[in-house]
């Protein structure tokens, strides 16, 4: 959508906010901006955006300031029940996405991926691929610069592969976006307190290959049973990938190696290389980077050299520290019920687990068969505590806790040698933390003073 001497309200100024602000004011549009919060940080923003004469309002929403839009762009924290979205359904002012707008002046080709699951593994290892390949590329979006902000900065030109991670949030306002490859992980429940059931948020998530057709792909999951015989819903070239069966067109494992096929026709194996991407999760994902660097012609040497040189991300299933025989794993990326799940199954020993934070809606019994393979002991966490309480009293010893240090010193006393301590929360962090990554690391901080004796045992 061409926004030049139009005038458009960015509603939200965090980072990916301030970056539309400052892309749409070098094109020539009419900005200002409105964020229902205050504070410092809120009001060094806004000191930067009125040194190019872009008006901002902070503390509250108000119509009056609305109702100069032509066009509404949205950061994806912004509730669909807020002032500023009824506000433009009544007044039927169109509302677009940082990445719909990032879309229109974007020179290079996008590769985007979504899902509940696995999002900013698979497009940090697709920037590897694409580096192994010697091809330029940008990794960008919800995994943290937003793609307005790499355009802005001229990092992104029209040789430059945009591996783009994309939520459902950002997805349920785009018009024209149209990724040269897209991809959908996984989609399990989450964020149930944002859409009205799971229907709801499948669909904003389908959104990504709205707009794509026969000369685009989109790989797809094909043991997501959400994921799985939606040719209808899906214009773009479907490849597929499987841990569990056969797949026409794409990639399935068996043995150990993957299987590359077109129209049933098999290729030579292709073995897994040792590399820390270990679990089947992990093997999906090496499974999508794979199907991904086809369609975009990258040999797939470049895509084994990759794997076996990638380094977990941080707050990821990642081992924190050792004591007593013990390991300390921050999972605290785990936002999600699904995984919860999957961080239980890649785990070998005996688990204490920390969880909790704001309840996002889902169903915590759907992991119980993993609770009790798996579980000695939940230590709960934050505003949802008493909610995961209800689910599992009885099937599992349970004790609550009132901050990350104390979760940390009763796992410690439930904890023996050779067991292990999983951060895997379930939850959001809001309540609590300012994102996932504070509460990762007041873990870690928690681990170091009870390793180093500064927190009374």
């Amino acid at each position: 959508m061409d926004l030049r001497n139009l005038n458009v309200v960015v509603v939200g100024l965090g980072q990916s906010g301030i970056d539309a602000c400052m892309l749409l004011h070098k094109n020539a549009a009419i900005v200002s901006a409105t964020d229902g919060g205050k504070g410092p940080v809120l009001d060094k923003a806004a000191a930067v955006l009125r040194e190019k004469f872009i008006e901002v309002e902070l503390g509250a929403h108000t119509e009056e300031f609305l109702s100069r839009a032509d066009a509404m762009i949205l950061s994806p924290g912004v509730p669909q029940d807020s002032l500023p979205v009824k506000f433009a359904e009544r007044m039927s002012i169109p509302t677009l996405s940082e990445i719909e707008q990032g879309y229109y002046y974007c020179p290079g080709p996008i590769l985007a991926v979504t899902g509940t699951n696995g999002k900013s593994t698979v497009v940090t290892l697709m920037g590897d691929i694409m580096k192994k390949a010697g091809r330029k590329f940008n990794v960008c979006g919800n995994i943290g610069n937003s793609l307005c902000g790499e355009i802005l900065n001229g990092r992104i030109d029209d040789k430059t592969a945009v591996v783009l991670e994309v939520s459902s949030f950002q997805l349920e306002r785009i018009a024209e976006f149209k990724p040269a490859v897209s991809c959908i992980l996984n989609i399990t429940e989450d964020h149930l307190e944002r859409y009205a059931d799971f229907k709801g948020y499948t669909e904003a998530k389908l959104r990504i290959a709205m707009n794509q057709d026969p000369k685009s792909f989109i790989v797809l999951n094909y043991d997501d049973p959400s994921l799985r015989d939606i040719e209808h819903k899906i214009p773009a070239t479907i490849l597929y990938y499987s841990m569990k069966e056969p797949v026409d067109n794409g990639v399935f494992f068996e043995n150990g190696r993957f299987i590359m096929t077109r129209k049933g026709l098999a290729r030579d194996p292709i073995a897994m290389p040792e590399s820390d991407l270990k679990g089947s999760h992990n093997i999906e994902n090496v499974m999508a980077c794979l199907l991904m660097a086809e369609a975009m012609n990258v040999k797939i040497e470049a895509v084994m050299d990759a794997v076996k040189e990638y380094k977990l991300l941080h707050h990821r299933i990642e081992k924190v520290d050792e004591v007593n025989g013990v390991i300390y794993i921050d999972d605290s990326k785990g936002t999600n019920i699904d995984a919860t799940k999957r961080a239980l199954e890649a785990m070998d020993r005996k688990v204490v687990l920390i969880a909790g934070g704001r309840d996002k809606g889902g169903d915590y019994s759907v992991i119980k068969d993993e609770v009790l393979k798996k579980v000695k002991k939940i230590v709960l966490i934050g505003e949802a505590a008493p909610i995961i309480r209800k689910v599992f009293d009885g099937i599992v010893a349970v004790e609550d806790a009132d901050t990350m240090e104390n979760a940390v010193l009763k796992s410690f006393h439930a904890a023996v040698n050779g067991d292990a301590v999983l951060l895997s929360p379930m939850c959001s962090s809001f309540d609590m933390f300012r994102d996932y990554k504070h509460r990762g690391d007041a873990f870690r901080e928690a681990v170091i003073k009870i390793k180093t004796g500064k927190t009374a045992k």
